[in-house]
C-alpha cells in the first residue's frame, strides 16, 4: 500500500524463494526498490494443512434412503458435506507476523417433493469454524435433513401469498438476511467511500428505530465468520455499528481507513491469498431487545411472519431491496395461520431500520457465504424475532 493506493502480486509456491520474487515483483509495481537479491530456499515456509478425517458419506447414504422413505412425494434428495483445515500466514510492515491454523465444517441438505404437479424445495444448513468431530458432536444431521424435508412439504401444503402493504416480522430463524443484505454492504468503508452508500455522511445520526443496535464481531468462538485476525494481520474486534438508531462505525480494510479517516476496524478480508483485502461482514446481528417473540406476533392484527429468507437482489445505493420468503406465514388477528407461499419483500434497506418497533429476545444466527469483488467467505447473519410497522409484500393471491 501506498499512499491511498494498493498494489498486489501472489504466486502459488510457499517456498522462501517463490514469497521473496513475488514481494519483490509487488515493490516493483508500486514503483518502490526491488531490494537486494532475491534469497534462496525450496523448503515450504508453511506445512501444508493434513486432514486426517473422512465425510461421514455411510451416515448421508443412511439419511439420503431415511427421507425417500418418508413420503412416496420425494422425488429428490441432496446431502452435501464440506469440510477443510488451512495454514495461514501473515507478515507486514504495519502487523506483525500472525499465524493460525483454522478449520471449519459444512452440511446442507435439499429435498424436492412433487404435489399436483408442481415441484416444491425445502432447504437447510449448518456451518461452523469448527473441525469435523465437533461439528457433529454439537449438530444432528438428521435434523438437517427432516428440516429441509419438513420445508418442501410445508410449501406443497401453502396456498398463495396475499399481496399489499402489511406489518411484516422477521423471527429469528429468519436469520438476518436482510439485515445482512439490504444495509451491511452499504456500511463497509470502501462501498461508502466511492459514494455508493445510502449511509454516507450519516455518521453520528439517527439512521434507524431507537430499538436497533447492529454489531459486527468476528471474535464470537466457533462462528462461521469468526477469525483472529484479518487477511492484513489487524486483530479482530467487535464493531457496534450502530448503536441504539444512531450509526457509530463502518467496516474497514486499512486502505479504506486511510482514504476515509476510519478507525481500523479488522475486516479487510480476502478469499485467498489470489486476492487482495476488502472491508467484509463476519457476523453481522442485531442485539436482543427485551421483546418475547409471540407477544410481537400477537400485535399485528393482519401481517406475515417470516420464518425463512431466500435469495433475492440490493442496490447498495438507494438501498432499494426485493427478497423472497422460502417460509412464511400469514398472520391474521395476532396469531400464525396457515402457510403462504411465492412471497416476496420489497422495500429500502434504511427506511426498513426506521420501521422497526419491536425487537426480541431470541437472538438467531445463521452461516452463509457471501461474494463481493468476485470473492466469496464465510459470513453469519443474525438477529433476534424483529417487527416492521409497513412493507409491501408481493403474493400471488388473486
Amino acid at each position: 500500500m501506498v499512499g491511498d493506493r494498493t498494489y498486489f502480486t501472489h504466486s502459488s509456491g510457499s517456498s522462501l524463494t517463490s514469497v521473496a520474487f513475488t514481494l519483490s515483483e509487488g515493490k516493483k509495481r508500486a514503483g518502490l526498490s526491488a531490494g537486494s537479491s532475491i534469497p534462496k530456499g525450496d523448503k515450504p515456509l508453511l506445512p501444508l494443512p493434513e486432514i486426517r478425517e473422512e465425510a461421514p458419506f455411510d451416515r448421508m447414504r443412511e439419511l439420503d434412503r431415511m427421507i425417500r422413505k418418508l413420503s412416496p412425494t420425494v422425488r429428490q434428495v441432496s446431502l452435501a458435506w464440506s469440510s477443510g483445515s488451512r495454514e495461514t500466514a501473515i507478515v507486514g510492515s504495519i502487523n506483525p507476523l500472525c499465524r493460525l491454523s483454522s478449520c471449519s465444517t459444512r452440511f446442507s441438505a435439499s429435498v424436492v417433493v412433487e404435489s399436483g404437479g408442481a415441484l416444491h424445495s425445502g432447504r437447510d444448513v449448518r456451518a461452523f469454524s469448527l473441525p469435523q468431530e465437533e461439528f457433529l458432536r454439537f449438530n444432528d444431521l438428521e435434523d438437517v435433513a427432516r428440516e429441509a424435508f419438513r420445508r418442501a412439504l410445508l410449501l406443497a401444503e401453502a396456498k398463495p401469498c396475499p399481496a399489499g402493504v402489511m406489518p411484516v416480522v422477521l423471527a429469528g430463524a429468519a436469520g438476518g438476511t436482510m439485515i445482512h443484505e439490504a444495509c451491511g454492504h452499504s456500511l463497509e468503508a470502501d462501498i461508502v467511500i466511492k459514494d455508493y452508500s445510502s449511509f454516507r455522511d450519516c455518521l453520528e445520526k439517527q439512521v434507524a428505530s431507537p430499538l436497533v443496535t447492529l454489531v459486527d464481531d468476528p471474535t464470537l468462538p466457533g462462528l462461521y465468520g469468526s477469525y483472529p485476525f484479518d487477511g492484513e494481520g489487524t486483530l479482530s474486534r467487535r464493531t457496534v455499528l450502530i448503536k441504539d438508531g444512531v450509526l457509530k462505525s463502518f467496516l474497514t480494510d486499512l486502505l479504506s481507513s486511510r482514504q476515509g479517516g476510519f478507525p481500523v476496524s479488522g475486516n479487510g478480508r480476502r478469499s485467498s491469498f489470489r486476492h487482495p483485502p476488502v472491508p467484509r461482514m463476519s457476523n453481522t446481528f442485531i442485539m436482543n431487545g427485551d421483546g418475547d417473540p409471540e407477544e410481537i406476533i400477537s400485535g399485528v392484527e393482519r401481517g406475515l411472519l417470516v420464518l425463512k429468507m431466500g435469495g433475492g437482489e440490493v442496490n447498495p445505493t438507494s438501498g432499494d431491496f426485493v427478497f423472497h420468503v422460502t417460509e412464511g406465514y400469514l398472520v391474521s388477528r395476532g396469531k400464525r395461520s396457515y402457510p403462504v407461499r411465492n412471497a416476496m419483500l420489497t422495500g429500502n434497506g434504511p427506511r426498513v431500520l426506521m420501521e422497526i418497533d419491536a425487537v426480541g429476545n431470541d437472538l438467531h444466527f445463521d452461516p452463509g457465504v457471501c461474494g463481493k469483488s468476485g470473492q466469496q467467505v464465510p459470513v453469519t447473519d443474525g438477529q433476534p424475532t424483529i417487527r416492521i410497522r409497513q412493507l409491501v409484500v408481493g403474493g400471488s393471491e388473486a
